[in-house]
């Protein structure tokens, strides 16, 4: 899936199979053995390395983004924590599995302590990522995501990030799962959904 369109237009498609509530016996998921996720080492929030090792035996929840995004990326991430939180009052031990990690597509204003302030504001288990421009790219990669910087109009400080706004679960072992549909306005309840119906 090197086709950035392509690889949207099949998440999509396969979202769909996320939005039910219970699996069918035997039932895949709507994402399994597509070829997303790699292994990578990033910097966290707290400037130490960060590598995907870290993440075997939980189920991540991986999302690209940026801190100076003016409304999408602190949206979703609000609804994914608001559903994060949902499914810690349904079921703790459960929930306690869930890391879910923001990778910045803006690793030139996105350092350590930047993200530290971002993602603190949403869930105490967020995991923020940064790091060179060509790791952040390679890993983008990896993850069937896509990214540009938008150069500003005349005139204008400051410029923004177009970057696909996809959160994906990944189960233990690394494997990709299922979308999450961060970009519902439903207070977090699909997510909770989509968390009660794949993580074990």
């Amino acid at each position: 899936m090197n086709n950035p369109r392509l690889v949207v237009a099949t998440l999509l498609a396969l979202a769909l199979g996320a939005c039910q509530r219970s699996p069918a016996p035997g039932q895949e998921a709507p994402l399994a053995g597509a070829r997303i996720g790699g292994p990578f080492t990033l910097v966290d929030q707290d400037g130490k390395p960060f590598s995907s090792e870290a993440l075997k035996g939980r189920y991540a929840v991986v999302y690209f983004g940026y801190t100076y995004c003016p409304d999408v990326c602190p949206t979703d991430m609000l609804t994914l924590a608001k559903g994060l939180k949902t499914f810690e009052a349904q079921d703790s031990a459960r929930a306690a599995k869930i890391l879910p990690v923001f990778i910045s597509v803006d690793p030139a204003r996105d350092t350590p302590p930047v993200l530290k302030q971002f993602v603190g504001a949403f869930h105490p288990r967020m995991i923020g990522l940064t790091g060179t421009d060509t790791q952040i790219a390679a890993v983008a990669k990896e993850y069937a995501t896509t990214f540009e910087k938008v150069k500003p109009e005349p005139g204008v400080e400051g410029y923004l990030m177009q970057h696909m706004s996809t959160a994906i679960l990944f189960g233990p072992k690394g494997e990709p799962i299922a979308l999450v549909p961060v970009d519902l306005k439903d207070g977090g309840a699909g997510v909770a959904e989509t968390f009660a119906r794949w993580v074990r």
